[in-house]
């Protein structure tokens, strides 16, 4: 199954766990912005979005190597003690472990399920999550298209329970911290990136991901946590603008890069 979201890399923004809400953009315009209308919009958003695992899987099938350092520390997990953080980190080891099971590093796996359990407890969305879960991925460590299935529906399962429970922001949050580890992998696996014309084209595909987050996101501005986001997210915002599809610039890779290390850097820092 091929559900998409990058941002999922988000899905694994709970592989152990997460989901988001659903339904149809209004035509009008003027129509009054609900947070009903917002969760709807997440569902749209999530839906046409490349997954964590198809991310993960363009890097394999172009032959980039599996580099453990470039995760998140797993004992970092302890160490986010604010709603945010703890949001933004699941979204990141939900990337994390979609890395490590598209490289069927399956140990490295479970140890990021362990911290992604922690911080599900943590954000209060142990209801969200089917308990049996953790013992179905393991069971499923082998096949990747039924390991792909469950992580994704208990993303789509997670966020429904957020948006239901007027947690929209905790949720975009997550999608936020997986789409920003997403793009981290995909521009650190190599100092080449550049010289790499499939890696080019992954990194390029993530413009219009990084436009529709930016688009939810201001949907909540003035949640102080969200406009944080924007702040963060603006430098690349601008970079993604001046790419157009006719290709990018050797300086445009490179200030993509540095930008996307920049806004990583401070989400996992403690």
């Amino acid at each position: 199954m091929k559900k998409s979201v990058f941002i999922s890399v988000s899905a694994l923004a709970a592989m152990t766990l997460v989901s988001c809400a659903g339904g149809n953009k209004s035509n009008n315009d003027n129509a009054v912005i609900t947070k009903e209308n917002v969760a709807e919009e997440v569902r749209d958003f999530v839906y046409p979005l490349p997954t964590a695992f198809q991310i993960t899987d363009m890097l394999n099938e172009i032959g980039a190597d599996y580099m453990l350092t470039l995760c998140n520390d797993d004992a970092a997990v302890d160490k986010y003690l604010t709603e945010s953080k703890r949001a933004i980190n699941l979204g990141v080891y939900s990337a994390d472990v979609c890395y490590a099971s598209t490289y069927n590093q399956h140990q490295t796996v479970m140890v990021y399920m362990e911290a992604i359990k922690k911080l599900i407890d943590d954000l209060d969305m142990t209801q969200a999550v089917d308990p049996e879960l953790p013992s179905k991925i393991e069971n499923n460590e082998n096949n990747k298209d039924e390991l792909t299935n469950l992580i994704t529906d208990s993303f789509y399962d997670a966020y429904d329970y957020l948006n239901k429970n007027e947690r929209g922001p905790v949720s975009l949050l997550i999608v936020a911290g997986s789409w920003t580890e997403g793009l981290y992998l995909a521009t650190h696996i190599s100092e080449y990136t550049f010289n790499n014309k499939e890696m080019v084209k992954i990194v390029m595909s993530q413009k219009e991901p990084l436009m529709k987050l930016v688009e939810l996101l201001n949907k909540y501005k003035g949640v102080e946590n969200i406009d944080n986001m924007l702040a963060d997210l603006a430098p690349l915002h601008a970079i993604f603008s001046q790419v157009d599809e006719g290709g990018i610039s050797e300086q445009q890779s490179e200030n993509i890069r540095t930008a996307v290390e920049a806004i990583r850097s401070k989400a996992v820092a403690y």
